[in-house]
């Protein structure tokens, strides 16, 4: 387990660095939204489609590592939906708990990813992102459409066609084609495409610790606990015993479960802010199972990967 520690280790210290950023106005606070867009439509999009180019994609089995991890997914959100009226929560803040469930923060399993097994990681997480992330959308859309305060921001047409342009998701596909036609990277943009690649892990970590919110985690309460450990304990279990039982191992095992127990998404904070969800919660509960990560991960993937 201190193998895995090490090598996850650097990423929170980048994130808690970030934070200490922010906190001490190194980088002002205007700068963060303009990081965040440049590494989410721009680095991170490279880096997928650099290491996808480069990938030996025959060389793992796909399709019983992605059914593994929407079957955690899933089973997950029935439970948390069945545990909606014993907990108590209103609608507003029950989307919230929802959403920090089963929504991945795909920054932190990029990085944990490549940390642990270099492009080999890379590779099993674009597994991740084009098979959890669309269906994690899907998901939480339904449930804020149903139990949020309006949910007149947004409606599940037009979410399902966000998540068609999501950059991330197009770079896996362009990177995928490249791979199997046979192209690989491409004269001189493969070269840029490599470049910009490598910012992408670095401010895309700051980028999660400046947009920690502690003085909403300081008022965490149930919701939080319970969201929490629902994602980073029983969504990793259930993908760990879906993976043992279709037969993936390895690598591949790893990396689901890794994708699987990843802290909740900033983006959940813009859909609760959209669709009529508790903002005020769901920033508690990033901020709190961001860092407790830092524990669980190495944990979970010691006990389970």
């Amino acid at each position: 387990m201190l193998a895995i520690f090490g090598a996850l280790a650097p990423i929170f210290l980048l994130i808690l660095f970030g934070q200490g950023l922010r906190r001490r106005a190194v980088v002002p606070d205007h700068v963060w939204p303009g990081v965040d867009r440049l590494t989410y439509f721009l680095f991170f999009p490279c880096l997928i489609v650099d290491e996808l180019t480069k990938a030996d994609l025959g060389a793992v089995a796909m399709g019983p590592m992605a059914a593994a991890m929407a079957a955690g997914v899933l089973a997950t959100s029935a439970l948390a939906l069945a545990a909606r009226r014993p907990i108590g929560l209103d609608g507003p803040a029950f989307t919230s708990v929802f959403q920090g469930a089963i929504r991945p923060n795909t920054y932190v399993g990029l990085a944990g990813a490549k940390a642990l097994y270099g492009t080999q990681g890379l590779t099993l997480t674009a597994v991740g992102i084009a098979v959890v992330v669309p269906l994690v959308n899907v998901l939480c859309v339904t449930v804020m459409a149903r139990y949020g305060r309006d949910g007149k921001g947004a409606t599940l047409g037009t979410v399902v066609g966000a998540i068609v342009r999501n950059p991330i998701i197009i770079a896996a596909l362009f990177g995928a084609a490249l791979n199997v036609s046979g192209l690989g990277r491409l004269p001189v943009l493969g070269d840029i495409v490599e470049i910009l690649a490598r910012a992408a892990l670095p401010l895309g970590l700051l980028s999660v610790g400046a947009g920690l919110d502690l003085a909403a985690a300081r008022q965490a309460g149930a919701g939080v606990a319970l969201s929490s450990a629902f994602k980073l304990a029983l969504v990793p279990g259930l993908t760990a015993l879906a993976g043992t039982w279709l037969g993936v191992d390895g690598a591949a095992l790893t990396v689901a479960v890794l994708f699987n127990a990843l802290p909740c998404s900033a983006s959940s904070y813009v859909l609760a802010r959209q669709m009529g969800g508790d903002h005020a919660l769901i920033a508690a509960i990033i901020t709190v199972q961001t860092l407790t990560s830092a524990l669980t991960l190495p944990v979970v993937l010691y006990a389970f990967g």
